[in-house]
């Protein structure tokens, strides 16, 4: 390969590509969260700064549920968003992720930034009327999350706005010597949104201390509530909004 042919490949390895180009287009994309009350200061010491929490103490604990993805594969994921602000403007700190899909985790970090390490997430309506959803790491039950199944109908204009919230990852990419490379904060914002359903309810959340899969370290206080939808949407490349190396 020439230089001009090195240049043009997407992705290691040069020999085939471990995720497609994006933007990605997903379809019927499906999300539970649970909102809950958390510690402030534990909150405080997940946000990286300039990041700054929204003063609410909240954080969400999502299940997302990809059966069709572009580029990506069919699958699930699980993790962590902290509601912040940016130099004033609101946005959502993604600072967990877990899943099941090597492109997509590979794709996650090399481009946007996204936390994600691999485990088993896993969203489903349990007997006909609960919708549950669970995470392991490494065979143990870190988090199991419930909502009674579709229980409260929301409004599809304000669930699109609430997808469409920036959302800002932590992009860490050591150099070949092992000093930091890339450290930046990365923005996006998904597009193309059209929400084919949206409920709300309540939900509890149970939380267990893990080493390698430390979502307990955001305990719960108290909670707030739970939101399923469905959507398709598209997720476009990212943009720096602020570098630590610089």
């Amino acid at each position: 390969m020439n230089q001009k042919e090195v240049l043009s490949l997407q992705s290691m390895p040069a020999a085939s590509a471990s995720y497609g180009r994006p933007p990605c287009r997903f379809i019927n994309r499906e999300f539970f969260i649970v909102t809950y009350e958390s510690d402030p200061a534990a909150i405080r010491q997940a946000v990286p700064e300039p990041l700054e929490p929204d003063g609410s103490n909240t954080v969400s604990y999502e299940w997302i549920k990809m059966p069709d993805s572009s580029g990506l594969g069919s699958y699930e994921e699980s993790g962590i968003v902290i509601p912040c602000t940016f130099q004033g403007e609101p946005c959502n700190f993604v600072a967990q992720m877990y899943l099941d899909n090597a492109p997509a985790i590979l794709g996650g970090r090399e481009i946007w930034g996204f936390p994600k390490k691999w485990a088993k997430p896993h969203l489903r309506v349990e007997d006909t009327e609960t919708l549950t959803g669970t995470l392991h790491y490494n065979n143990a039950l870190v988090a199991m999350g419930t909502m009674p199944f579709k229980y409260h109908i929301l409004d599809q204009e304000e669930t699109a706005k609430s997808i469409a919230k920036t959302q800002v990852n932590l992009k860490l990419i050591p150099d070949v010597d092992g000093t930091p490379k890339i450290a930046q904060l990365a923005a996006y914002n998904l597009e193309d949104i059209t929400v084919k359903g949206a409920w709300s309810g309540p939900a509890r959340l149970s939380l267990t201390p893990h080493v390698n899969a430390p979502v307990a370290d955001l305990p719960v206080k108290a909670y707030v509530g739970g939101k399923h939808f469905i959507a398709d949407l598209t997720l476009p490349y990212a943009r720096v909004i602020h570098d630590y190396l610089q």
